[in-house]
């Protein structure tokens, strides 16, 4: 099956690299031209690489080898004006917006009592906040389009409580009840709102010098460690299988799939 979302145009966030980028390309690959947003930039306090502006412009080669349009910015999804900036700009380029996938986010690793109010401020902002400037920035695009879909990526952290990640948990979990509020208020402009739940993926968020904090945490508390296994083998998905999901939930074939929660973790939210 090809071109499932041909003529379309994506908002995508958090596109440099890993699950954004896997989207991006993802929906290029079956006709979206894309509007690629990411910070490209350092974090405070992050325990794994953060994305630079090489990682962009490799998102809009592979895009463009598509034979699909891109236009890319690097913007915090906190900073609301230049964020509106750069989806005005991506609407006035390509003339309208279908689809929108909140992909942007961070995670810390630790005990609760281990988590700074600088730790809380930087994931509920940017995955909280940030989440809600796209929505609120980007939605009268999609109402002046006459629909469309909208998916946030939360997480199985937002269906369960996991441990040593309660900033995030918070976050996520905001994010799933998010989902379905705008689902039902967005309706009446048929516009569908899901959102994805992954379980854990290979990318940067994912890498070995970030997950190594879990070990000393479960130490201290090894009664909760059984919660970050799945009852599969391979326990990390790849930002592809993320993307699939992500193309079903914008495409037509889920015409009638609106506030609901898709989890592709490897069983880790029912474990």
């Amino acid at each position: 099956m090809t071109g499932r979302v041909e003529g379309k145009v994506a908002l995508v966030t958090g596109a440099a690299r890993g699950q954004g980028r896997a989207h991006a390309l993802r929906l290029a690959e079956e006709g979206a031209d894309i509007i690629a947003v990411d910070i490209a930039g350092p974090i405070p306090g992050l325990q794994y690489p953060h994305a630079t502006v090489d990682d962009l412009a490799e998102t809009v080669r592979l895009v463009e080898k598509t034979g699909r349009s891109i236009e890319s910015a690097a913007v915090d999804i906190r900073d609301a004006p230049a964020l509106g900036a750069a989806i005005d700009r991506g609407v006035d380029r390509f003339g309208h917006l279908d689809i929108v996938v909140g992909n942007a986010g961070v995670c810390y690793i630790a005990p609760w009592d281990q988590v700074t109010p600088e730790i809380w401020e930087e994931t509920i902002s940017t995955n909280l906040t940030g989440t809600w400037n796209t929505i609120r920035l980007a939605t009268p695009h999609l109402i002046a389009n006459g629909g469309g879909s909208i998916i946030l990526t939360s997480s199985v952290a937002g269906l369960k409580g996991l441990p040593f990640l309660l900033p995030y948990v918070a976050s996520k979990h905001a994010l799933t009840g998010m989902t379905e509020a705008l689902a039902h208020e967005l309706a009446q402009h048929k516009i569908r709102v899901n959102s994805l739940h992954p379980g854990g993926v290979e990318t940067a968020m994912g890498d070995a010098s970030a997950q190594a904090h879990f070990g000393p945490a479960i130490e201290g508390n090894p009664s909760v460690g059984g919660m970050l296994i799945t009852s599969t083998q391979d326990s990390l998905t790849q930002p592809a299988d993320q993307a699939n999901a992500v193309l079903f939930l914008a495409s037509d074939e889920a015409s009638f799939v609106t506030a609901q929660h898709l989890a592709v973790d490897a069983g880790a939210s029912t474990y």
